[in-house]
């Protein structure tokens, strides 16, 4: 068992969930701006989680930063990165080490709220101290399911916990010599390295929250895309093999093995395919602050934690989805290999530019889908793998387009597979149509179809209503038909 628990530690890592972010839109100097806003308890949860990992036994070993305060009870109003950063208070190792005061029931907060079991009321330290540590401290009480520790290492202002949650077979003692030998005298001093990076970068939020905030005054919340960039970063920092690709616009988190120029590439893809959601489909809401995250799983199984962690078993079928609670583009490398996973990265990667569009309200399936494929397809003219409905089969689908443009999700993934293929096939020409036929079209009756429709879907906050602003009236509706079915004819 003693082996077993200690080739537990850092071996196995389990994904790290972003903070969950609530939409809303800023109106400030004629501009509007997305602005995202979270729950501080999630926040801070969010950053002091360091890692995550997990054996096949069920046991689970955590380590968190105790960097700054968590919030006090009752502070459940939502807040922005760079605000959150601006009012956090810092721990000072000397008062915690002094166990009296203010920040000693804080940082017995912190530790409340990371832990699995109830921690005692003062920490216990070890039989005999560990070389290389200031302080360390038992919090576990008399629970012996879990060892529950905060530790502070030489010459460091950052408190660590570390929590292991152990399996009812494990005979706790012995569990915690193996945390000490293996882990505190060994492990650790290995993955201090590559945290000592982040924890600096954490200890200076503070500062860096000011100076945002003063930037924003001027302009459209700069400091957000790097607050979220940090935040990305964070969430990979103690996991060997993660490597994290950045641009202006796009950070990119990876643990694909040689898969560095795969990343670089589908990077730069990224910002070629950007460049064209954005002249296909304008929006109001200025963009300049967003930054687009994709983490890319070498592992299926951490992908499909991640769908599970995220509510959506039913799409384990995938190779890749936008979540946008999270603001994260996830996939992993499917077995067909890196030009399939490149393919539905520019699938999902217009989800994301159109999410951020609209301020994260949702669009129509008929667009949100249509154009979703219409990029994966390199903007090709192929309906199916080179086949193309025949005339009277198009007549057939002709009738359709009314009927799909005013559905609601729901009824647009019901059916049976066949159905629903169709229905996003159909969606797909009819996003050809608006960008490839639909301005030849005499006096260009279409013109503002795409601005009418975000337009009207930012004010409402309705893809019904927001779709028959965009076709304005039935008969222009007819029209579309009529030249949708011109257009298709002729190819």
């Amino acid at each position: 068992m003693i082996l077993l628990a200690a080739s537990l530690f850092l071996t196995t890592p389990a994904p790290l969930d972003m903070p969950r972010a609530e939409a809303y839109i800023v109106r400030e100097d004629g501009r509007r701006w997305l602005e995202d806003r979270f729950n501080r308890l999630d926040l801070w949860t969010s950053r002091a989680v360091t890692g995550r990992w997990m054996d096949e036994d069920g046991r689970v070993f955590t380590l968190a930063e105790l960097v700054v305060a968590p919030p006090s009870v009752g502070a459940d109003a939502t807040v922005t990165r760079v605000g959150y950063d601006a009012e956090t208070v810092a721990f000072d190792k000397r008062k915690v080490v002094a166990k009296s005061g203010v920040q000693v029931e804080a940082f017995k907060s912190a530790i409340r709220l990371l832990s699995p079991v109830e921690p005692a009321e003062r920490g216990v330290p070890p039989r005999q101290m560990c070389r290389g540590y200031d302080d360390i401290d038992y919090w576990q009480g008399t629970n012996r399911s879990a060892i529950v520790c905060a530790f502070l290492p030489e010459k460091s202002e950052t408190w660590r916990l570390a929590v292991w949650e152990l399996v009812p077979e494990d005979d706790f003692d012995e569990c915690q010599k193996a945390f000490e030998r293996e882990f505190l005298e060994s492990e650790y001093a290995d993955l201090s390295k590559r945290l000592s990076e982040d924890s600096s970068a954490s200890s200076s939020r503070k500062g860096a929250a000011k100076a945002g905030m003063a930037r924003n005054r001027r302009s459209a919340n700069p400091s957000e895309r790097e607050a979220l960039r940090r935040d990305a970063r964070h969430s990979v920092a103690a996991y060997e093999g993660w490597r994290v690709s950045d641009s202006a616009e796009f950070t990119v988190l990876d643990d694909l093995p040689g898969g560095g120029s795969f990343v670089s590439s589908l990077t730069n893809e990224f910002a070629v395919f950007r460049r064209k959601y954005s002249a296909a489909m304008p929006t109001p809401i200025d963009g300049t602050n967003v930054l687009c995250v994709a983490r890319i799983y070498a592992d299926r199984g951490e992908y499909l934690d991640a769908l599970a962690s995220d509510g959506l078993t039913n799409m384990v079928w995938s190779a890749a989805y936008w979540s946008p609670m999270r603001r994260e583009l996830v996939a992993h490398l499917p077995e067909s290999g890196e030009a399939e996973l490149a393919k539905t990265f520019r699938h999902e990667a217009f989800h994301q530019y159109l999410s951020y569009a609209t301020a994260m309200i949702p669009a129509s399936p008929w667009l949100n889908e249509g154009y979703a494929q219409y990029f994966e397809d390199m903007e090709s003219l192929d309906w199916e793998l080179g086949k193309r409905p025949g005339q009277d089969d198009l007549e057939r689908l002709s009738e359709m387009i009314p009927s799909v443009l005013a559905m609601d999700y729901a009824e647009f993934y019901a059916g049976t597979d066949r159905e629903r293929q169709m229905k996003y096939r159909l969606a797909w020409s009819v996003a050809v149509f608006i960008e490839k036929g639909a301005r030849n079209v005499r006096h260009d009756p279409f013109k503002t179809l795409k601005a009418d429709y975000i337009d009207t879907l930012l004010e409402t906050q309705n893809m019904l209503k927001a779709t028959n602003a965009a076709f304005q009236s039935k008969d222009l509706l007819r029209l579309f038909v009529s030249e949708w079915l011109r257009f298709w004819k002729a190819q």
